[in-house]
């Protein structure tokens, strides 16, 4: 590898030998591997946990839909004093 002054970006020198690409076959196995791999590093919640991050979520869903509520009720108050009330 040689690095490219200007931008300083790291680039491959042309007379460098390149890596063989593993086939198609053995690039399934090395997905299926790394995705085992990843799958390990899971922490599974406890109850005390998940009943948190369920109530954390409820109420900030609760004080989202009483933000747009009142919104929509100010914006329709602002409306029909600027545009009237058709009778």
């Amino acid at each position: 590898m040689v690095q490219d002054e200007p931008k300083g970006e790291v680039v491959a020198s042309s007379d460098a030998p390149r890596e063989k690409k593993p086939n198609f076959f053995q690039r399934i196995a090395i997905f299926i591997r790394q995705v085992f791999a990843e799958l390990r590093k899971v922490v599974t919640p406890t109850r005390q946990e998940l009943l948190k991050f369920t109530g954390v979520v409820l109420g900030f869903v609760v004080v989202m839909m009483a933000i747009v509520y009142g919104l929509d009720w100010v914006f329709t108050w602002v409306v029909q004093i600027v545009f009237g009330v058709p009778s």
